[in-house]
C-alpha cells in the first residue's frame, strides 16, 4: 500500500511531465522529419499563450479566474501599434504595453479584491468591454505597424523574428518570465502566500495575510503578463485583428494551465509545469494539422485531450485510513 501510494503521489506531482512526453512523442511521430528548427517553432509558437498562462496560473492559485485575458491583449496590442506608430521608440512601446496591461490587470483585481465581486462576472464584464473598445477605436480595422519607420525591421524582424543560438527570442523570453515567476511561486515569502490563500483563505486571513490586496497584487502581475505578451505579439505579427487576434486565448491559456498540472481549485501546482503544458497544446494544434482535419472539428479534439489530461491528473495520493 505503501509503494502504491508513492506512486501516486510522484504522478500527482509530474504527470504534466509524463503527458508531455506522449504528446512529444506523438508529435516527433506525425511530423516525420522533425528537426531541432521544428522544435524552436513549438517554443515561437507557446510565447504568448505561455505568457499569458503565467498570469493566469497566480489567479488560479487562489482560487480566481481571469477570462478577459484575450481581450485584454487584442486592445494592448492594437494601441501598442498606435503608440509604436506615433513614436518609432521600441522603449517606450514597452512601457506603453506593460502600463495599460496594469491599468486593465489593476481595474480587475480592485473589484474582484477590494469590492469583492465574483471574478468570473468582473471578467466576464471586461472581455466584453476591451474587445468593444479594440474595435471601436480601430473602427474595425487592422491594427498594423508602419514599415516605413526607421526602427520597424530591428523591432519585426530582429526582435519578433529572430533567434540566438538558434533559440527564438520570443522563446527566450517565454522561458525568462517562466524562471522568474517559478522563482516566485517557490522561493519567496510572497509565492508561500499565494498557494496559502488558495490552499486555504480563512487560515491565511488568520495568518495575518492581507487577502484582498494579494488578489488584487496577482491581478495585476496578470494584467502587466498580458501588456508583455501584446508587446511580443505585436513584434511578432507586425498587425493585429481586432475582430480575430486574441479569441479563445483564455481558453487556451487555461488548457495549458491544466496540462501543466495547476488545479482549477487553487493552491495547487508547479509553475514550471505551465512550459511544459504550453508546448503541448501547441504541440496538439500541429499533431491537428498534420493528421489534415477539418477545421472545424479542430477545438473537439484540443477538448477531448483536455477531458484526458484533467481524468488522469485526478489520480491523486490516496487519503490515510
Amino acid at each position: 500500500m505503501t509503494r502504491r501510494a508513492n506512486i501516486l503521489n510522484l504522478w500527482s506531482r509530474c504527470s504534466y511531465v509524463v503527458i508531455f512526453i506522449a504528446i512529444f512523442i506523438t508529435f516527433v511521430v506525425v511530423s516525420k522529419n522533425l528537426t531541432w528548427g521544428g522544435i524552436m517553432l513549438v517554443l515561437r509558437q507557446s510565447a504568448v499563450i505561455g505568457i499569458i498562462g503565467f498570469g493566469m496560473a497566480l489567479v488560479i492559485l487562489v482560487g480566481d479566474i481571469d477570462l478577459s485575458v484575450g481581450s485584454g491583449l487584442v486592445l494592448i496590442s492594437g494601441l501598442t501599434v498606435l503608440v509604436y506608430n506615433a513614436t518609432n521608440n521600441v522603449f517606450i512601446t514597452l512601457l506603453a504595453a506593460l502600463g495599460m496591461g496594469l491599468t486593465a490587470g489593476l481595474f480587475n483585481g480592485l473589484l474582484v479584491g477590494l469590492v469583492k465581486m465574483p471574478p468570473f462576472i468582473v471578467t466576464l464584464a471586461t472581455m466584453l468591454i476591451f474587445r468593444s473598445l479594440a474595435l471601436y477605436i480601430s473602427d474595425s480595422k487592422l491594427y498594423e505597424l508602419n514599415s516605413t519607420l526607421s526602427g520597424f525591421r530591428g523591432f519585426h524582424y530582429r526582435f519578433g523574428n529572430s533567434s540566438i543560438a538558434s533559440m527564438p527570442i520570443v522563446g527566450l523570453m517565454f522561458l525568462l518570465v517562466a524562471a522568474l515567476t517559478t522563482y516566485m511561486c517557490t522561493s519567496t515569502k510572497f509565492g508561500k502566500k499565494i498557494y496559502a490563500l488558495g490552499s486555504n483563505a480563512r487560515a491565511a486571513r488568520l495568518a495575518g495575510i492581507n487577502t484582498e490586496w494579494l488578489k488584487v497584487s496577482l491581478f495585476v502581475i496578470c494584467g502587466l503578463l498580458v501588456g508583455f505578451a501584446s508587446f511580443i505579439n505585436v513584434a511578432m505579427n507586425r498587425s493585429v485583428s481586432p475582430a480575430t487576434t486574441g479569441v479563445s486565448f483564455e481558453m487556451y491559456a487555461i488548457a495549458g494551465i491544466v496540462l501543466g498540472g495547476i488545479s482549477m481549485s487553487g493552491g495547487k501546482g508547479h509553475a514550471a509545469g505551465i512550459i511544459f503544458g504550453t508546448m503541448s497544446f501547441t504541440m496538439v494544434s500541429r499533431i491537428i494539422d498534420a493528421f489534415e482535419l477539418s477545421t472545424t472539428v479542430n477545438n473537439t479534439v484540443k477538448g477531448i485531450i483536455l477531458l484526458l489530461a484533467i481524468a488522469l491528473q485526478m489520480i491523486r495520493k490516496p487519503s490515510k485510513e
